[in-house]
C-alpha cells in the first residue's frame, strides 16, 4: 500500500533537513508518495531532488529572518506576506485530505500549518535549541500545537534539547540530529590543493542579494590573512546565483575573475586567490582547516565534523551580530566571532589575525572535533527520524484496520 506524505517547511535550512530525511525515505520505502509546501523561499532543496510542490512560493525580503528585526516584517508583508501565507495555507489544506501524516520541519509557523492541516503530524523544531539560553522559551501557541494529541512525536535538533523538551512535559520529544550530515562526505571533487599547506573555506550563505554582499566581506579577510601568511589556500562554497555573478563582485571589489578563479589586486603580483565553487560544498568542509563563515546551517554542518570557525557580523538580514552571537551560544568553543558590527577594516585585521593564530593551535583544533560530536552527535539523523516516520505509517495504519 503507497502512502502519501506531505513535507511543510520554512527556511532554506529547514527545506535542505527535509530533502535528506525524503532521501532517506526514498532508500527505505521507495513506493512512498511524497509533496512539500516551502513555506519560505522558492523550495530549491525539493526540487533538486524531484520532489513535487504543491504550494505557491514567495522569495520575501528577510528571507524569513525577522526575530533579528521585526521591522523587516513590515517589508514581508509589503511584499504580499500576507496573501501568500493564506494561499499556501488553503493549498496545504486542499492538498492535505488524501494524505496519510505530515511533517513539519520549522518553528512555530511551520507547525501551526501542520496542525491547521487537520492531519496527524511529526514536528521537527530544527531551529530551536535549548542550548542558546539554557532551556527553551516555548510560546503558548507553539506549546498548544506540539502538545495536541495529533502531534505524534517531536524531533530536536540536539539533544541537550530533547532532554529540555521532555523536562518541560512535551513526553512525545525525542532527538532527531542535523539530516544534511548524513551525507557531507568528501566526494571527490578537485579543489586543486596543495596538501602540505592549510585551507580555509569561505562560507558566504545562500541568500541574495546578502551572500554577494557577505562575499565580498570575506574576500576581504582571505586578504588580510594572506598579507600575515601567504602560504594559506582558500576556497569558496558558493551558491549558483553568487558563482554566476562572480565577474560583477571581481570588477566591484578590485579583483580579477578567471573561471572562477578570483585574484587580488586585479593587476601586478597577486596577493592572494580564492577558489570558487558551486558544487564542492562537501569537499571543501570536509577538508578545510578553519572555516570563515557567514551561514546558518552550513556553519552548523562543518562544526559538527569538528571544524573550528571564524565569523564576522554583516549587515544582514540573516547575519548580523545578533545572528552570529547566537551561533557562539549554539556551537560553544568552536565558533570564535570578531566585531558587533558589520565588519571594518579594523575588524578584518583583527579577525585575520585571529585565524591565523587558530590553524596553529593543536590543542584548540582536537577540542573542536570533540565539542561537535558532543554537541550535534551522533549522527545518522535522517536515516533515524525516517524509521519513525515509515513506523509511525505502520500504527496508523495498524489504527485504521481496528
Amino acid at each position: 500500500m503507497s502512502h502519501k506524505l506531505l513535507f511543510i517547511s520554512n527556511g532554506h535550512g529547514e527545506d535542505n533537513h527535509s530533502s535528506h530525511i525524503i532521501r532517506s525515505l526514498r532508500e527505505l520505502a521507495p513506493d512512498l508518495d511524497i509533496a512539500a509546501a516551502p513555506i519560505v523561499g522558492q523550495g530549491h532543496a525539493y526540487r533538486n531532488i524531484d520532489v513535487p510542490i504543491i504550494s505557491p512560493t514567495l522569495t520575501l525580503p528577510s528571507g524569513g529572518f525577522t526575530y533579528t528585526n521585526r521591522l523587516r516584517l513590515i517589508n514581508d508583508i509589503r511584499a504580499g506576506l500576507l496573501t501568500s501565507t493564506w494561499k499556501q495555507l488553503r493549498a496545504v489544506q486542499h492538498y492535505v485530505p488524501q494524505c496519510d501524516l505530515v511533517f513539519a520541519t520549522g518553528d512555530v509557523v511551520g507547525q501551526c500549518f501542520a496542525y491547521l492541516s487537520g492531519r496527524p503530524f511529526i514536528s521537527f523544531t530544527s531551529p530551536l535549541s535549548a542550548m542558546y539560553e539554557g532551556t527553551l522559551k516555548i510560546d503558548m501557541v507553539l506549546k498548544a500545537v506540539l502538545k495536541s494529541p495529533r502531534c505524534l512525536t517531536l524531533f530536536s535538533r540536539d539533544a541537550y534539547t530533547a532532554k529540555d523538551y521532555q523536562k518541560q512535559g512535551f513526553t512525545k520529544a525525542q532527538f532527531g540530529g542535523i539530516p544534511s550530515l548524513d551525507r557531507l562526505k568528501s566526494k571527490g571533487k578537485d579543489l586543486q590543493l596543495d596538501a602540505n599547506r592549510p585551507m580555509m573555506s569561505l562560507l558566504p550563505g545562500s541568500r541574495i542579494p546578502e551572500a554577494i554582499r557577505n562575499f565580498k566581506l570575506l574576500m576581504g579577510l582571505a586578504t588580510e590573512i594572506a598579507r600575515l601568511n601567504p602560504d594559506i589556500q582558500f576556497r569558496a562554497a558558493l551558491v549558483p546565483d553568487v558563482m554566476a555573478s562572480l565577474g560583477t563582485v571581481a570588477a566591484e571589489a578590485g579583483w580579477h575573475h578567471d573561471e572562477g578563479k578570483l585574484t587580488f589586486p586585479a593587476s601586478g603580483e597577486p596577493i592572494v586567490s580564492v577558489l570558487c565553487f558551486s558544487d564542492a560544498f562537501s569537499d571543501i568542509v570536509c577538508n578545510t582547516t578553519l572555516v570563515l563563515g557567514m551561514a546558518g546551517l552550513a556553519v552548523d554542518q562543518a562544526m559538527a565534523i569538528g571544524k573550528p570557525i571564524l565569523q564576522i557580523p554583516g549587515a544582514g538580514p540573516q547575519f548580523t551580530y545578533a545572528f552570529a552571537e547566537a551561533q557562539d551560544r549554539l556551537l560553544g568553543l568552536s565558533v570564535k566571532t570578531v566585531g558587533t558590527e558589520p565588519a571594518t577594516p579594523a575588524i578584518l585585521k583583527e579577525a585575520a589575525q585571529y585565524a591565523v593564530a587558530t590553524i596553529q593551535d593543536e590543542a584548540y583544533l582536537k577540542a573542536c572535533i570533540a565539542n561537535g560530536q558532543e554537541r550535534f552527535g551522533p549522527f545518522g539523523a535522517s536515516y533515524r527520524i525516517a524509521k519513525v516516520v515509515l513506523d509511525t505509517l505502520e500504527k496508523l495504519d495498524a489504527g485504521k484496520a481496528l
